[in-house]
């Protein structure tokens, strides 16, 4: 049976993290009176109050109350280049220089458009959008008209945008596609939703590693069984990379050899700028040809030359497939450090490569449902006790790797969850 610490010892954190900020309060306070919560993120907020920083340089990030942090949320995998990288600045500059908005095709997109092309192997072809979960609508509509059915398969605990969530009770902010709710890591539960719904699903839409929705990797055999049943039933595989494109040079499709017939991409792929990309098989992204196809894809912004130019830069200056390699190798080790040091205690880090995720329990975790509820004082307890040292993550413990982070910014995090252990390992029971 699990015993958690005593709620004062989380409480008296949450004092001085109170005490240590008050400009980040303040900063909130002001805010709201101009927009609902002073929020326009949801993610990013916190009780009893978000953190407000001020600037970021490489792998760290300054906040409003003077204090700098060990950044290990890069953006939410994001700023995989960390913040303001030299090659990226000039790339920018030169673009803005440029003109920013020039109203036509650019000989950006194209470019950007090959080095996505040679380096994902599943896409012969690519459209831009300004978000991932811009590319995760169009890969849907895609799948729709090409196939000429409207179902979807989906999974409990999945995050595919701010309109395609399905963790927790359904949500009113979805778009009203019709979703069928399979298990992550369950083919029977896949099986018998193709078997209850014959001839209706269009796409199986799914992350080769679930982001936010835990960093739970697929089980062996799990996506080859989904790969197997698409082509079975006549429905497209779609992998949303947005998230696990940076866990190898190719994406994870490369890493684990599946190839999806649709991929969707983001975050770090436009150097830090909004970026959102679909590519996938040329017969099926041959609906978009304005000359013959029947879809129209409109978004004022999805050849904007910022993203373009930052994109390129980063792909072939910065994020090679070397650098790739090398990035998640660090993860992996990094990972295994971290899990040694907690063995002796109910947590645990799961994920691979440069993104992993802590969770409150020392079991198996092979879906969201394996992720205890009843114990998010625990991994709260951790969040605070890393900011006391100056390493800022999410608070639902996500942690992503910057290629800026050196092997002492890493030691510091192993050191601190040392040193967490130390502090509360006594004061907790169970598994």
């Amino acid at each position: 049976m699990f015993t958690a610490p005593d709620k004062s010892v989380l409480q008296h954190c949450i004092n001085r993290y109170t005490h240590a900020n008050p400009n980040s309060a303040r900063q909130l306070d002001l805010a709201a009176r101009v927009m609902p919560g002073g929020n326009t993120r949801s993610v990013l907020f916190y009780e009893p109050f978000p953190l407000v920083m001020s600037g970021g340089t490489g792998c760290f990030l300054d906040d409003l109350d003077g204090h700098r942090y060990v950044d290990f949320l890069a953006e939410y995998t994001a700023a995989l280049y960390g913040h303001s990288h030299p090659v990226i600045i000039q790339a920018l500059t030169t673009a803005m220089a440029n003109g920013l908005n020039l109203s036509a095709h650019t000989q950006l997109e194209a470019r950007l458009a090959t080095l996505i092309v040679e380096r994902f192997g599943c896409i012969e072809q690519v459209r831009f959008t300004n978000s991932g979960t811009e590319a995760n609508l169009l890969a849907l509509a895609a799948a729709r008209a090409y196939t000429g059915r409207d179902g979807v398969i989906a999974f409990n605990g999945a995050y595919h945008g701010g309109v395609l969530s399905f963790a927790g009770p359904g949500t009113p902010m979805n778009v009203p596609h019709r979703v069928y709710l399979a298990d992550y890591n369950d083919l029977r539960s896949v099986e018998r939703l193709l078997f209850e719904h014959p001839g209706a699903c269009a796409a199986i839409l799914v992350e080769p590693m679930l982001g936010a929705g835990g960093c739970i990797c697929a089980a062996p055999g799990f996506l080859e069984g989904l790969r197997a049943l698409s082509r079975a039933h006549g429905i497209l595989l779609v992998f949303d990379e947005v998230m696990t494109s940076r866990l190898g040079p190719g994406g994870l499709q490369e890493k684990l050899g599946i190839k999806p017939d649709l991929m969707t991409l983001g975050k770090y792929l436009g150097g830090g700028m909004p970026c959102g990309m679909l590519g996938g098989r040329r017969d099926i992204m041959a609906q978009f040809d304005p000359r013959h196809g029947r879809l129209s894809h409109a978004g004022t912004f999805n050849n904007n030359v910022l993203t373009m130019a930052a994109g390129i830069a980063g792909l072939e200056q910065v994020y090679t497939r070397e650098q790739a390699l090398a990035l998640n190798a660090r993860g992996d080790r990094l990972r295994e450090q971290l899990n040694e040091v907690l063995a002796c205690m109910p947590m645990q880090f799961t994920g691979q490569g440069s993104v992993m995720n802590l969770h409150p329990t020392g079991r198996p975790i092979l879906r969201p449902t394996d992720i205890p509820t009843d114990r998010n004082s625990l991994r709260d307890l951790f969040f605070f006790h890393l900011l006391e040292g100056g390493i800022y993550s999410a608070r639902r413990g996500l942690f992503a790797l910057s290629l800026p982070l050196t092997e002492h910014e890493m030691n510091r995090l192993v050191n601190a969850t040392q040193a967490f252990v130390e502090r509360y390992g006594g004061m907790l029971t169970g598994d």
